[in-house]
């Protein structure tokens, strides 16, 4: 826990999160949740909120319930908050809490409102927290009850180019007034510049929902009914690019709580795979080159394999040691292109070798061979080609010969 927006500055401290009405929820049943034993003897120095829900379902709950059993690990951090409006010390005490499930699940960020103490019958002060100088309950625990949250049940997407994507946002909120604005910004970063790609302001009528729009990519768009009537805030992008990739940050604002969402979007493309020649065959000693071309990809994480595997051999044989790769080669849309080149001996890949080039990238969920087998060489071609052979050299003989009988009839002409 530290501080945060004008409350008291502390360093970071280990903290407890309990949910307490999670069961609330839909499709969830007490069964499937542990519950917590506060310590036995209360400590003024121990940080450990207790979280009520009230009227506020969190979707997706049953994820933090079984992050152990999925092998995740839920990351919590919480830290004072201050509404707009209020003053920094007033009460009740906010604080904002981000609580996320490693390696992909739901994410939210609540806001937390204190509650009064329990009513008991004994006439002495309550323990008060060390650092937050906050009442606490019998058990030790500051109670709080969510008033706000902002959540994503897919924070992080991978999507190709050319597709549309919904970027999944929505938001809850205890005792909203009707009638109430709601704002709703997205935001883009990428590579340390960010940019306002959309911006509403709604509310709702007595006959429809009204809205000011600011859009600033094409074939963007979010739905302001949705928004007010059932806190969908989600974004839609359409026709993705390369330049669409980065950190979307929603934030939405209602009443006197604002806070935000942050949603990953990643933009992948596989490479289109090919190989230089159809067919290989040596009609001679002479080495041939192979190319293996991968077209327009993205991102740039490419790695691409040869391997040989005559009909002698049981497994393949790796040649990658004596390929060369060519420079990444980058297209107007942002994909990448790049070749990887091959020389082949005809002593080495005998006919019926089989001579494989193996890629992979992230946008491809096996690797991908491009593969050709050795030919035999046509007989007709090796006896053209001997014929050939044959009378250049005789030619060559010939023109020998012509020569020395010249420099003969030279020489005699001259004594």
């Amino acid at each position: 826990m530290g501080g945060m927006m004008g409350g008291a500055m502390f360093k970071r401290t280990a903290s407890t999160l309990v949910f307490k009405d999670l069961v609330g929820n839909d499709d969830l049943s007490p069964e499937l949740v542990t519950p917590y034993n506060p310590p036995e003897t209360p400590n003024a120095d121990d940080l450990i909120f207790e979280l009520t829900l009230p009227s506020i379902q969190i979707p997706n709950a049953d994820l933090l319930l079984h992050a152990d059993c999925n092998e995740q690990e839920v990351v919590c951090e919480i830290s004072r908050y201050v509404p707009r409006g209020a003053e920094v010390d007033s009460l009740p005490a906010h604080f904002i809490g981000s609580v996320q499930l490693e390696g992909g699940g739901i994410s939210l960020t609540l806001v937390l409102q204190t509650l009064h103490n329990e009513t008991t019958q004994s006439d002495t002060q309550p323990l008060m927290q060390s650092k937050l100088n906050l009442p606490l309950s019998q058990s030790g625990t500051l109670l709080t009850e969510v008033v706000f949250v902002v959540f994503s049940r897919v924070p992080s997407i991978v999507a190709p180019i050319g597709s549309d994507v919904l970027l999944d946002c929505g938001f809850r909120q205890k005792n909203s007034i009707p009638g109430q604005d709601v704002a709703l910004e997205w935001r883009i970063q990428h590579r340390g510049n960010g940019r306002k790609i959309l911006d509403i302001k709604a509310r709702e009528t007595e006959t429809d929902v009204g809205q000011d729009l600011f859009v600033d990519r094409e074939g963007t768009s979010a739905e302001a009914d949705l928004l007010v009537r059932d806190g969908n805030a989600s974004l839609t992008l359409r026709r993705l690019k390369v330049t669409d990739e980065g950190t979307y940050i929603c934030t939405v604002g209602s009443g006197e709580f604002q806070t935000q969402q942050i949603v990953q979007l990643h933009i992948t493309q596989p490479p289109h795979i090919t190989l230089s020649e159809e067919k290989l065959v040596f009609q001679d000693s002479t080495p041939q080159k192979l190319s293996c071309h991968c077209h327009r990809y993205y991102p740039l994480d490419v790695q691409v394999e040869w391997f040989s595997q005559a009909p002698s051999e049981e497994e393949p044989v790796s040649l990658s040691k004596e390929s060369s790769l060519s420079s990444h080669r980058q297209h107007s849309d942002g994909t990448y292109s790049l070749s990887s080149h091959l020389h082949l001996r005809p002593d080495k890949n005998p006919p019926g070798t089989v001579i494989t080039c193996r890629v992979s990238h992230p946008a491809l969920e096996t690797l991908s061979d491009a593969t050709l087998t050795v030919g035999k060489p046509d007989p007709s071609k090796i006896y053209i080609y001997i014929f050939f052979t044959n009378m250049i050299y005789v030619n060559s003989l010939l023109s020998m010969k012509l020569v020395n009988e010249k420099k003969s009839t030279f020489h005699m002409q001259s004594n």
